[in-house]
């Protein structure tokens, strides 16, 4: 089986061309998302810009799809190399760094109305977004070095993926567009918003491997329960319930990293052994 799989892959040279193909898809999507966004200066309702809003935050998670599919391919074509890998985290500062800070910030412009907007909350608002795209850049900067270093991949991520911090953007715009939630009155929250998750990104603190976790699932009967419910979940809640479970995966980070840390501190220090006769 393995040998007529290879004899395909020398029959069919451009199979190893897929990958990239796929992520060149990623970064289109988040080429397109920034050009949707623009569109909200057009927008003469609040309803018609959360639905631009929307709009773009539905291109970015169909990047997702892309970004999850090119490491796959790359696997199963044999077709994993360095170019790749820097293609990918390109790729990635467009569609989950630059793209959810443009969000960010012609979202909170919009909603707080230009004409309501000074000089100083202008300068905040760039500074937050500048905050999660900075980080988003050393974060995958950081990724690409230890995919040089390392030969291992590992199950766990340090600091908070960049996928996983755009998904937290989108899915409040999501809930915003779906539940008719009043963002006019917090508008703010979203930059301050982003700049915690790109703090996320550039900690120490272990995420785990969403992707790796999921081709887990059939080998291990609490995972398979845990999905279950997952599912149950995103199918009868939607999209409250997948910025829920979104929500949870972000929190779930320092959660974990403080009760560690509070174990840690309260566990009781092992005696000195007897001394032997």
């Amino acid at each position: 089986m393995k040998r007529r799989f290879r004899d395909m892959l020398q029959a069919n040279k451009w199979l190893k061309y897929v990958p990239n193909s796929l992520t060149l898809c990623n970064s289109l999507c988040g080429f397109l998302a920034i050009l949707i966004t623009l569109r909200a200066y057009e927008a003469r309702t609040v309803e018609d810009s959360l639905t631009v809003f929307f709009s773009c935050a539905v291109i970015i998670c169909c990047a997702m799809i892309f970004d999850s599919l090119d490491g796959l391919a790359a696997r199963i074509f044999n077709a994993a190399s360095m170019h790749g890998v820097q293609m990918d985290s390109l790729a990635d500062m467009v569609t989950f760094g630059v793209a959810p800070a443009t969000l960010v910030a012609i979202m909170t412009h919009s909603l707080r109305a230009p004409s309501n907007i000074g000089r100083t909350e202008e300068v905040l608002i760039y500074l937050l977004c500048s905050v999660y795209l900075g980080c988003a850049a050393l974060r995958l900067a950081t990724y690409n070095v230890h995919a040089i270093l390392e030969k291992k991949s590992s199950e766990k991520f340090s600091g908070l993926p960049s996928p996983g911090a755009a998904a937290g953007i989108c899915v409040v715009v999501a809930y915003a567009w779906k539940c008719d939630f009043d963002l006019t009155k917090y508008a703010f929250f979203l930059p301050a918003y982003a700049a915690v998750l790109g703090l996320l990104m550039v900690s120490p603190i272990p995420y785990t491997h969403a992707g790796k976790w999921l081709l887990s699932v059939r080998r291990n009967r609490k995972r398979m329960a845990v999905f279950a419910a997952m599912l149950f979940i995103v199918g009868f809640f939607r999209i409250p319930g997948i910025a829920a479970l979104v929500t949870l995966y972000i929190l779930a980070g320092p959660a974990l990293a403080v009760w560690r840390g509070v174990r840690k501190l309260f566990a009781a220090p092992a005696g000195p052994k007897p001394a032997e006769r």
